[in-house]
């Protein structure tokens, strides 16, 4: 099915056991597809916006973000025919994935039009590797943790700053400018104990992608 999907791709994180290099912004691209000045029909869930990773001394959070910056009036996106990958490579290769997280919505007809619950699979030592439940809710289950659901943006830039510098070459950024100050999007974010990734002393490559079934490449 997905071969026939159009697929969007998050900047990947390099995640050290021991320190993390994370150039992780995606917002509105391919502007082709989700930039609503150059699309009249933007595919706002199928839009990534940002890819976080970090550790404890025992477990690994990832979190993708979606569909946003949008305002706190404006539902989470669950959509049914988007698939969400976040890809964990940790072996030599850090752009092959070696644990591919898939994530699907679907809607509980039975429980009303706004129920929405949530699939992830290839969840590492999991039994079956997946786990299913209602969306806005923490899901555990053999030492995994996760919840999708609706999140303040966590990401913080100077939208004003960076347009200003870009049109007149003078650094015009200020810190108590925030383009996503109260505004929201949504998010899946999974904890999965640390020994379940870690790869010897291998540097872990982490990064997000959304395939929409039916679309165009």
């Amino acid at each position: 099915m997905l071969s026939g999907g159009a697929t969007l791709l998050a900047i990947p994180l390099a995640l050290l056991m021991a320190q993390q290099f994370a150039p992780a912004a995606d917002h509105l691209d391919p502007p082709t597809r989700t930039d609503p000045a150059m699309d009249a029909t933007p595919d706002i869930p199928a839009d990534i916006a940002d890819v976080y990773a970090w550790h404890t001394p025992t477990s690994v959070i990832v979190a993708m973000t979606f569909a946003g910056p949008q305002a706190t009036s404006v539902p989470a996106s669950y959509d049914r025919d988007v698939l969400y990958t976040i890809n964990i490579a940790n072996g030599p290769n850090k752009f092959v994935p070696t644990i591919p997280i898939k994530i699907r919505f679907g809607q509980d007809s039975s429980r009303g039009s706004n129920q929405f619950g949530v699939q992830v699979t290839g969840l590492p030592g999991v039994t079956g590797g997946t786990i299913t439940g209602p969306v806005e809710t923490n899901l555990t289950r053999d030492g995994v943790t996760l919840r999708a659901g609706l999140f303040d943006d966590p990401f913080f830039f100077d939208l004003q700053g960076f347009r200003t510098s870009r049109s007149t070459g003078t650094l015009s950024f200020s810190p108590t400018r925030n383009f996503f100050a109260n505004q929201n999007l949504t998010a899946i974010v999974i904890e999965i104990p640390r020994d379940r990734i870690a790869n010897g002393a291998n540097p872990i490559g982490i990064w997000g992608t959304t395939a929409r079934f039916g679309g165009q490449l």
